[in-house]
């Protein structure tokens, strides 16, 4: 196995304590079990007295979180909670997490996780990952080697610049490379151990944080010139020498620097961009799953995309790529994927539009409004990556309506404030018709006595799935197969039972499944592909599973 996941298997076989014991035991979040230490545990390992007396199984300690959870006032209080106890007991919060993800992911992550990047100087307890400023320029080879693990597998990195739909948010944004890896172990069982959270502070433009008494960052503007970029590739570049078997993932950056660096490093290195590539996979997923409603062929639909950012232009790549998949030649294909901006409908002869969206501006007459869009390119589908709340309001829903018997209406703005409309909304306006998925939950909606559970377009059904599948086969390189492959995958699983009931996406307590057989999927492409230098083991689908974490107690002695 060349090495890989070698150390994640002998970890959950008998976990190496490295020497710890008694309250340094308890102190390490990857071997505290807390109450569940048996008392032979308690007395080989010093442990006894530091502990009450009562010895609780892992089970019994989590009915007992979920009840705390549960009595929780608000929502960020329970996040704090939660992370309070994956600080001080990994084992036991992925066991809540994976037993319960339904529940859990809208605290540890979206939609929460933004209200928490906002506080994140007042919540902030205990440090989590690691910090890069400019002003560490010359030595983040060793701020590498100050992390204390040093088998690094996957590693998500953010600057802050465009935190979820909340703009510019400095190094208050680690909290989503924090839960960006949490949904790794959860999702995908990628060991803890293997997962690095990295904020790169190069300042921000947000005055409020820079005028606040609390900000923890750099006091100073964001920087824009060649210290910024130096910045980032010597973190590249000491990445592949401290631990030259990780994955790369940047996360929220900026559309001035998002396209540019996945451009730049795509090739040299391993990595990708979730903003890109992985909210391309699971809304072509999404796609996918809603002609299986609609009754419609990928090959003659008309997306209409508002926001021509990094979701929006990712997406629209990999839609040029399905079609082409489906017959259609590239020309033909982009002249199906239509986009809005903040200056009205992107055509070819528009002077003030940046090179990413250049591929998909067509010959045709302006519009400037996203209403005037919809009535002039009649879309079947309309997907909101936009960040403008309320932007599909019951006019432009009603017009869609109008235009498709079943009309596919994606809000994928992340926080759920952030949606371009509710459920409610589209379900209404459409007197049911539509065809609804959102970035972050809504609940169920009950119309006429039927019952709609709007499906979830969370990127969680994709990335973990795909870093598992690096990690299992080792690939050296991420390419835009392995996200077309993923949705395929993805699409593929969601059953009758979830369609009938509007759900385009599976149930979010098959994550584990859902991510193993993209797993598989993706690491079939990297050995097809000669990505990797390992070689294709006999039996991948047990290589996987092997490679998967399980956050069940070990006994220790």
């Amino acid at each position: 196995m060349s090495g890989f996941g070698s150390l994640n298997i002998i970890m959950q076989a008998k976990p190496h304590l490295h020497g710890k014991r008694g309250a340094d035991l308890l102190h390490d979040p990857l071997l505290n079990k807390g109450t569940a230490f048996t008392a032979t545990e308690r007395d080989t390992l010093g442990l006894r007295g530091l502990l009450p007396p009562r010895i609780i199984t892992q089970d019994q300690q989590a009915l007992r979180v979920l009840e705390t959870v549960r009595n929780k006032n608000t929502d960020l209080e329970r996040y704090i909670y939660l992370i309070s106890l994956q600080e001080r007991n990994e084992n036991l919060f992925y066991r809540v997490v994976m037993d319960n993800v339904a529940e859990m992911m809208p605290l540890i992550y979206t939609p929460t996780v933004g209200l928490a990047c906002q506080r994140y100087a007042l919540i902030f307890r205990r440090p989590r990952g690691l910090f890069i400023s400019l002003h560490d320029r010359g030595h983040i080879k060793q701020i590498l080697q100050n992390w204390p693990h040093a088998d690094v597998r996957m590693i998500v990195v953010t600057d802050g610049e465009r935190i979820l739909g909340l703009g510019d948010l400095g190094a208050n944004g680690m909290g989503i490379p924090v839960g960006k890896l949490s949904l790794y172990t959860a999702c995908a069982g990628v060991a803890p151990d293997f997962c690095l959270p990295v904020m790169l502070d190069a300042g921000t433009n947000n005055q409020e944080l820079l005028e606040g008494p609390h900000y923890l960052g750099l006091l100073q503007k964001r920087e824009r010139g060649p210290a910024y970029d130096e910045l980032v590739d010597e973190f590249v570049q000491a990445v592949q020498e401290i631990f030259p078997r990780a994955c790369i993932q940047f996360e929220d950056f900026g559309n001035s620097n998002a396209f540019r660096l996945l451009h730049k490093y795509r090739d040299q290195v391993c990595t990708f961009n979730d903003d890109i590539q992985g909210t391309a996979g699971v809304a072509l997923a999404g796609i996918l799953s809603a002609l299986r409603l609609t009754g419609g062929k990928m090959s003659e639909q008309r997306i209409l995309f508002l926001g021509a950012g990094e979701a929006g232009i990712g997406i629209g790549e990999l839609v040029v790529t399905a079609l082409q998949a489906h017959g259609v030649d590239e020309a033909a294909a982009r002249r199906q994927c239509w986009f809005v901006d903040s200056k009205g409908l992107v055509v070819a002869d528009r002077t003030d539009l940046s090179s990413h969206k250049l591929p998909f501006a067509h010959q045709h007459a302006g519009a400037a409004t996203l209403l005037a869009a919809v009535e002039t390119i009649k879309p079947t589908m309309l997907i909101g990556v936009s960040g403008m709340t309320g932007a599909f309001d019951e006019k432009i829903v009603r017009t869609m309506g109008q235009l498709n018997q079943r009309p596919v209406i994606f809000a994928l703005s992340n926080p759920t404030s952030k949606a371009e409309c509710t459920a409610e909304q589209a379900y209404t306006w459409t007197e049911g018709r539509a065809v609804f998925a959102s970035g972050s939950p809504f609940p169920d909606f009950t119309m006429d006595g039927r019952v709609f559970k709007p499906g979830q377009g969370n990127n969680s059904y994709i990335f973990p799935g795909v870093g598992l599948g690096l990690i299992v086969s080792g690939a050296q390189r991420v390419t835009d197969e392995m996200f077309f492959v993923a949705a395929k995958v993805l699409a593929g699983i969601v059953t009758e039972q979830d369609l009938a009931v509007g759900r385009v996406y599976p149930d979010l307590q098959r994550i584990r499944e859902v991510s193993s057989a993209i797993a598989r999927a993706v690491a079939e492409v990297a050995f097809e592909r000669g990505l990797t230098s390992m070689l294709r083991p006999e039996n991948l689908d047990e290589r996987v599973q092997a490679l998967m974490y399980d956050p069940a107690y070990v006994e220790y002695v």
